[in-house]
């Protein structure tokens, strides 16, 4: 990309609400039933048919205002958005225009080492639309299931600089969304999808060159690779001279590129008017502090507590973050125990990805606190890290009620005061390497690691590592 220009970048995310109903009927709110199964007269749009408004997707909308620091408005209105579209019953949709319920805040995320800050332009509520099938028969096919399912699309000022940045925020905002219960943010269900609309402009420039919106990415991968790719084509076209036109595209993955989709809309085509089938949407003091209640700490601050308070490394913080579920258990084992490092390095590489590969939750420890005895076994000292996570642990997590380091004992990898063994086995070990041995003589230091590695393998985990380094270094010196 020429060096001389940069990406201007602002989003429009929009966000499922986890809800038993839909946002203005009682239609159920689920992704994976039978194609239309949730569509009833009011979803359709039937004659005579009457919304009414959602009081829990209120609530988590106004929740999420909160959690950014946003202004919420006690009073708001509904107005419906006009266009045509084959999943689109009503031929209008019921949005937020001038009044949305949110207005201003700000969200927060790390992206390459450095805290980065997103201004909220607002957040208003609507229904999404249904879904048209394109490649599964000769005509297009309509799902109605989506439509009306309640939706929070979040506004943001133009204040990303590349697609990194992006696909970085989503997966802060993805997060956020699943801490404080909004949504499930699946991306690939549909449930977290943003457009992307992209300019570019001179370095230097305070003027937003023209922008493009992308429409409908469903993916952090693709965001990026959508934005970085957009970017290029129209520097591309403004150092040939061109001039960039406001159009709406489609993003093809396999391709990787952008394409034209229709000429952009303004405003005016939507026809926007207020909804005269809803009320005013009135909400006072009680009503907040009755939804603050539920606030919870965000991935971000806790991502700072892990750092500063516990001293983990930036990449542990970001993978417990991921759900809120781990940092609880983490904070709770934290909570009992001042081994922090050891606590996350066994969450983070045996028992997380445990749970992953199991396909199960952290729920299935009855007892959390039981996890512990297995920090303890690391740090007592007593057997060998590598063998405690190679030998110990698959016997010990189908049942973390055992004692681990009974299982060591068992297996007999409880380290010896004395660790003269060690002699009869560094000489064989260097014996078998005479190679190897001559290069460490040379020069090639790094291969200590090599000869206590097979010394390790030999005596099946029982070495002290200090000890043998000691032992390791003396002999390879002779």
């Amino acid at each position: 990309m020429e060096t001389n220009y940069e990406t201007i970048v602002g989003l429009e995310i929009h966000v499922q609400i986890l809800t038993h109903s839909k946002a203005f009927s009682m239609d159920g709110n689920s992704f994976a039933n039978q194609a239309n199964a949730n569509a009833g007269v009011i979803t359709l749009a039937h004659p005579g048919t009457l919304p009414k408004m959602n009081i829990d997707h209120l609530h988590k909308a106004v929740l999420l205002g909160m959690a950014f620091g946003s202004n919420i408005s006690k009073k708001h209105f509904f107005d419906r958005k006009h266009y045509f579209y084959p999943d689109l019953p009503k031929g209008y949709q019921i949005t937020q225009d001038k009044m949305p319920y949110c207005t201003d805040g700000t969200i927060r995320f790390i992206s390459e080492g450095i805290e980065k800050s997103i201004r909220i332009h607002h957040i208003h509520m609507e229904e999404d639309a249904g879904k048209s099938i394109h490649d599964q028969h000769a005509s297009t096919l309509v799902d109605f299931n989506r439509a009306g399912v309640p939706l929070l699309e979040i506004v943001t000022e133009p204040d990303f600089r590349s697609g990194q940045e992006v696909s970085d925020f989503l997966a802060e905002l993805r997060k956020t969304v699943q801490y404080l219960g909004i949504s499930d943010g699946n991306m690939e269900e549909g449930s977290f999808r943003c457009d992307c609309n992209v300019s570019v402009r001179k370095k230097g420039v305070q003027t937003l060159g023209e922008r493009n919106e992308i429409k409908n990415v469903n993916s952090r991968r693709f965001a990026k690779n959508a934005i970085d790719y957009e970017a290029k084509r129209q520097i591309a076209i403004i150092e040939n001279g061109g001039i960039i036109q406001k159009t709406t595209l489609l993003y093809d993955p396999v391709l990787n590129e952008t394409r034209s989709m229709r000429k952009k809309e303004s405003e005016n085509d939507y026809r926007y008017f207020p909804e005269p089938d809803l009320p005013p949407v009135l909400i006072d003091e009680i009503f907040l502090k009755k939804i603050a209640q539920k606030l919870v700490a965000l991935p971000i601050d806790r991502y700072y507590k892990l750092v500063n308070d516990y001293k983990l490394s930036s990449a542990d913080a970001i993978f417990l973050t991921e759900e809120k579920a781990w940092t609880e258990l983490y904070f709770l084992l934290a909570s009992h125990s001042d081994q922090y490092k050891l606590i996350a390095e066994l969450l983070v590489q045996k028992i997380l990805p445990y749970l992953n590969l199991i396909k199960k939750e952290i729920s299935i420890f009855k007892d959390p606190l039981l996890l512990l005895r297995f920090v303890e076994l690391l740090q007592n000292g007593k057997i060998a890290k590598s063998a405690a996570y190679q030998h110990v642990f698959p016997v010990w997590i189908d049942d973390i009620s055992q004692n681990p380091e009974d299982i060591a004992q068992n297996l007999e990898l409880i380290q010896s005061d004395n660790q003269d063994f060690l002699d009869a086995i560094i000489a064989q070990v260097i014996i078998a390497n005479q190679d190897k041995v001559t290069a460490y003589k040379k020069g090639k230091t790094g291969l200590l690691g090599f000869f206590m590695g097979q010394v390790m393998q030999i005596s099946g985990g029982k070495a002290d590592p200090n000890t043998l380094k000691s032992k390791m270094e003396a002999a390879l010196g002779k």
